[in-house]
């Protein structure tokens, strides 16, 4: 999947998300005279220079900044179940969201205009934690704008105040790494155990803290709850069991851990506005739909 999301003049947002098993593989004319930030949250993926032919590794949990500015295309090989999320900034827009003292971004000196230059970075725990809130949120469509806005801003805001000193702004508990494993090791036992999740006491038992630690840490870097991550989860999986089209839909509903189909129209609905029944009569429909296409071709 790739999504497109112009922000504003100059400031545009991409989020692309393979759960295939298979790579996937992108381009995008972006233009010269911009600036790329690639943000890795899951898996791997591979930037391609049209330039020289030079290949970057994106690893999961890194960033990437690309400062070419002549480059006019963006060239992606995202590895299977992997997640990156860039953001494209016109080197206009760039000065604008700085001060005057453009000594204090590198990237905005004038020596590096004139060069070809790349970054690659960490990842720190609060700006894991606006990734993926751009990548799960609950809001009204016609706010969607606004809050990616928001998010991209912020995002940039903490990358570059990580580089004056890394651990402003974050809540003192993701500061210590060991920490972050275990909330992350959380993450990972209930998306293995998601048709009979544990409880949050046996879930902050079995990763080794306590529960108000692992609510906490859970929410700092995950941006919701255990439970309302794993209810987007289970939502967006079932979805993907739907549009495989091997499964009805009290099977999808039983996978994911709803005993009865009343129970898993509801949440769908509540996460889709529409029942399962109709979403995937609108699959059945579309699929055949393109398939008298490819046959009139």
């Amino acid at each position: 999947m790739q999504e497109e999301i112009q922000i504003e003049q100059g400031l545009t947002l991409i989020r692309f998300q393979n759960e295939s098993s298979e790579s996937f593989f992108a381009q995008h004319e972006i233009g010269a005279g911009l600036i790329q930030f690639h943000f890795g949250l899951k898996g791997n993926a591979f930037f391609l220079s049209s330039q020289d032919h030079c290949t970057l590794e994106l690893k999961e949990e890194k960033s990437l900044i690309l400062c070419n500015l002549q480059q006019s295309l963006l060239q992606l090989e995202l590895s299977p179940n992997s997640w990156v999320i860039s953001v494209i900034v016109s080197i206009e827009k760039f000065h604008s969201l700085f001060s005057v003292k453009t000594d204090y971004i590198t990237i905005l000196s004038p020596d590096n205009k004139k060069k070809k230059d790349y970054t690659e970075g960490n990842i720190s725990p609060s700006m894991a934690i606006v990734l993926r809130q751009l990548f799960h949120y609950s809001l009204h469509p016609s706010l969607k704008n606004l809050y990616y806005k928001g998010k991209v801003y912020e995002l940039l805001s903490l990358y570059f105040n990580k580089m004056e000193d890394p651990n402003a702004g974050q809540c003192p508990f993701l500061i210590d790494e060991d920490n972050v494993l275990k909330i992350r090791k959380a993450r990972e036992i209930i998306i293995a155990n998601m048709a009979e999740p544990p409880g949050l006491q046996q879930l902050a038992d079995e990763i080794g803290l306590n529960m108000k630690k692992l609510k906490i840490g859970f929410k700092q870097i995950y941006g919701d709850t255990v439970y309302g991550f794993l209810f987007d989860y289970k939502m967006d999986f079932a979805r993907k069991l739907l549009d495989s089209g091997s499964y009805n839909v009290n099977e999808v509903g039983l996978k994911i851990g709803y005993s009865t189909g009343s129970h898993f129209i509801v949440g769908f609905r509540k996460k889709f506005s529409t029942t399962p029944k109709k979403y995937l009569m609108s699959v059945t429909t579309n699929f055949k739909t393109s398939s008298i296409l490819l046959q009139h071709k």
